[in-house]
């Protein structure tokens, strides 16, 4: 029996999974990441101001926007959505929105910029400066109705930025202008905690639901699949202090890796945590392997769990989804456990990758 770390790789498949490339237009190409992060069409072709460095070699620069929601009909999601901040320090290798950060340097700078695209991801961090108040001039709450707001649906929005920045916490006080409005945050960091007093003023005027995104909860596991993002441990911790403190919260379960984080144990001893922490919710949803995700992604899964190769090849091929017999077991697994520790039959609200939003 192998090892349970990154580098043994414990097999744990639930569906036997050649990965070729997820064929774009080179229109999508260029107009999918605009759209899903809401950033200007036109290129500026100038360099973007810097508005802070770091000792460990980040960069955070100035990302001018002339909006911040990113409507459904655009992102082809069932919900509305706003990510303040374009790249993450936080390194995930299965991150699906490197590609917008490349092209949003290429369209605001004129050029790709002196870094490999995937290290500049995480060390050239875009910060939406003006987006509480755009979202302030143009949020119109009657075209969203009942549809959820989510915050965090491609970049974390408490990622190691927003301590310096604030711009999350900022975003939610703009939202204390309205009322009625379905809000939902994806989170993998214990800052959220610090918003607690926003978050109760938000709860109060709107439908709040805040997901602890995590994946696993072996510390060693999670370090090689996500580079530098909380352990899992103070997740859980921020997860009950969420809870202790009113806040409807639950754990998102997102992406659940084939053959590598789906094991039927791996699985328990998450929603236990979840359970112990009083989580209202736990949801689930395997890996998508989109263009971005691929590139960052299976370099890992060739080094680090090579006997895996030929499975997700045979599962995903050169689809984004592991294919619906996996998809279809996976449900079946989730729900099973979900019962055994007295969590609601959850499911995600629509197709894609988004929140547990109850």
């Amino acid at each position: 029996m192998l090892g349970s770390t990154c580098e043994s790789g414990r097999l744990r498949h639930l569906h036997t999974m050649r990965l070729g490339p997820v064929r774009l237009t080179a229109r999508a190409r260029i107009r999918e990441p605009a759209i899903q992060l809401g950033l200007p069409i036109e290129a500026v072709g100038r360099e973007l101001p810097v508005l802070d460095e770091r000792a460990r070699g980040t960069r955070f620069l100035s990302l001018p926007v002339r909006r911040v929601l990113n409507p459904p009909a655009s992102t082809h999601m069932g919900f509305w959505s706003i990510n303040p901040y374009v790249g993450c320090e936080f390194g995930c290798s299965y991150c699906y929105a490197r590609r917008t950060h490349e092209w949003t340097l290429q369209r605001t700078t004129g050029g790709p910029g002196i870094e490999p695209p995937h290290q500049s991801f995480e060390r050239n961090i875009l910060v939406k400066h003006a987006a509480p108040e755009v979202l302030l001039r143009t949020l119109e709450p009657g075209k969203l109705g009942t549809t959820p707001l989510v915050i965090g649906t491609a970049t974390d929005p408490y990622q190691p930025a927003e301590k310096k920045f604030g711009l999350t916490r900022r975003l939610l006080q703009a939202l204390l202008h309205h009322r009625g409005l379905h809000i939902g945050i994806i989170t993998k960091s214990p800052l959220v905690i610090r918003d607690l007093d926003v978050l109760r003023e938000v709860a109060s005027r709107h439908r709040l639901s805040v997901n602890i995104s995590i994946g696993s909860m072996d510390p060693e596991m999670l370090r090689c699949l996500e580079a530098r993002t909380p352990a899992p441990h103070a997740r859980m911790r921020a997860l009950k202090r969420l809870i202790d403190g009113g806040i409807d919260a639950g754990v998102l379960i997102a992406p659940i890796l084939p053959g590598i984080t789906d094991g039927w144990a791996q699985l328990a001893e998450l929603m236990e945590a979840a359970k112990e922490a009083g989580a209202h919710w736990v949801a689930g949803q395997a890996l998508r392997l989109g263009p971005a995700a691929r590139a960052g992604f299976l370099p890992l899964l060739r080094e680090k769990f090579p006997a895996l190769v030929d499975r997700y090849e045979k599962g995903y091929g050169n689809n984004q989804h592991a294919g619906m017999h996996y998809e279809q077991a996976l449900v079946k697994r989730l729900d099973s456990l979900k019962e055994a520790f007295g969590f609601p039959p959850k499911r995600m609200y629509s197709d894609g990758p988004r929140a547990a939003l109850p």
